[in-house]
């Protein structure tokens, strides 16, 4: 096996799956992160079935449990009549089906499983204020070259360096991400200031005409993860901007008071406007590849950002060890199970923005209609291609 490390651009989670994955198959790798520390922004995100799966092939499972909260359903409100239209639960049934749980977990808490996983892992090394700006490939080795170092050498290079990733603007080069026109506000409050009578075990969803609010509870029930997201056809990229709350509450005036009130007890709300881009048919170039939302960013509607990019992790681990001594066959092998998985999961969440989240009139009458006759286990059929998923099938 090539004795030169796999160079990973990017300590997201992502990265540092693809690390953790390498190195259980015996193949050492180098994570560049541009950061001068190691760590996640954000808040809560929902994890599926499938992000166990990965959990448990990257050997973390019992870690990942620990940091989440499982909840007993997953709640469709509708936001103008303050009426539930359907839930669809996550109990026995839904375990036994998927072989997993469906749970929330502090974005953080979970890049913190991984990080402690990969410091613990000798073929594993970290290096911080190393930002990735090009590289250069002669068939046996590519170079990586980062701002203000040296060049550094390697078997391959892995592109897990975001939604505007340096790796894929050479690869690809197609130009800034797409600007959804969705805003999207973010809140984590104590548990005691959140309603009592919404305080439930629930990731929850209150869909109304061009915009939602999403609430459920994180880290052992101590605070809640506050959603709210308005469709107001903003065309500049924005991320992180500290908000008011009256900035937040415009565009939710014709929503129930009973969902308005959670923006109401909210605090230090931020901003980020939502991207993403087309799904393409090639992120891989010789002995470079690109992963996670540098390869697929999609929209937050389907919760499986970072569910797609540990698949892609445990996929791409696989391929090195059928192909370890052909790392372009492992590549494009990895390419060909991962590509029409991942474009069907960012197309998919764009039509779940549009048609379930953020319906007006006879479209939100067909949904209530539609999804509230659902039973269980055709929530549970219709899901299967995704949550059965494990990073080995396509």
């Amino acid at each position: 096996m090539n004795s030169q490390p796999v160079l990973i651009a990017g300590g997201g989670i992502g990265g540092l799956a693809t690390a953790l994955g390498l190195a259980r198959k015996g193949v050492r790798s180098i994570v560049l992160e541009r950061a001068a520390e190691l760590g996640e922004i954000g808040a809560g995100i929902q994890i599926g079935p499938n992000a166990f799966h990965c959990f448990d092939y990257l050997g973390v499972g019992d870690e990942a449990r620990a940091k989440a909260v499982y909840i007993d359903s997953l709640r469709l409100m509708d936001a103008v009549k303050g009426e539930e239209i359907t839930s669809i639960p996550l109990d026995a049934p839904f375990r036994e089906r998927f072989k997993n749980p469906y749970a929330v977990v502090h974005r953080a808490d979970l890049h913190g499983v991984l990080l402690d996983a990969c410091r613990a892992n000798d073929l594993i090394e970290l290096r911080t204020s190393h930002a990735v700006e090009r590289y250069e490939q002669d068939g046996t080795t590519v170079t990586v070259y980062c701002k203000d170092k040296a060049p550094i050498e390697g078997q391959a290079l892995i592109g897990a360096d975001g939604l505007r990733s340096n790796i894929r603007q050479q690869l690809v080069g197609d130009g800034e991400p797409r600007v959804s026109g969705h805003t999207t506000y973010r809140s984590v409050i104590p548990t005691e200031q959140m309603p009592e009578d919404l305080r439930w075990n629930a990731a929850t969803l209150w869909a109304g005409p061009k915009c939602h609010i999403v609430h459920y509870p994180l880290k052992g029930w101590k605070v809640f993860n506050l959603v709210v997201t308005y469709h107001n056809d903003v065309k500049e990229a924005v991320a992180g901007k500290p908000v008011t709350k009256e900035e937040v509450s415009q565009g939710f005036e014709h929503i129930a008071p009973r969902a308005r009130q959670i923006i109401e007890h909210g605090e230090n709300w931020k901003l980020w406007v939502l991207c993403d881009r087309d799904p393409i048919m090639n992120w891989v170039d010789g002995r470079v590849a690109l992963l996670g939302d540098a390869a697929h960013p999609m929209l937050q509607y389907f919760a499986q950002g970072a569910c797609m990019a540990m698949e892609d992790a445990v996929c791409m681990s696989h391929m090195f060890e059928l192909h370890g001594e052909n790392v372009e066959t492992a590549l494009q092998q990895y390419l060909g199970q991962r590509m029409a998985r991942t474009a069907r999961v960012q197309l998919s969440s764009r039509l779940i923005g549009e048609y379930i989240y953020h319906p007006d009139g006879a479209k939100a009458a067909v949904r209530n209609q539609v999804m509230s006759r659902r039973t269980p286990e055709e929530w549970y059929n219709g899901l299967a291609w995704l949550y059965g998923g494990t990073g080995l099938d396509a």
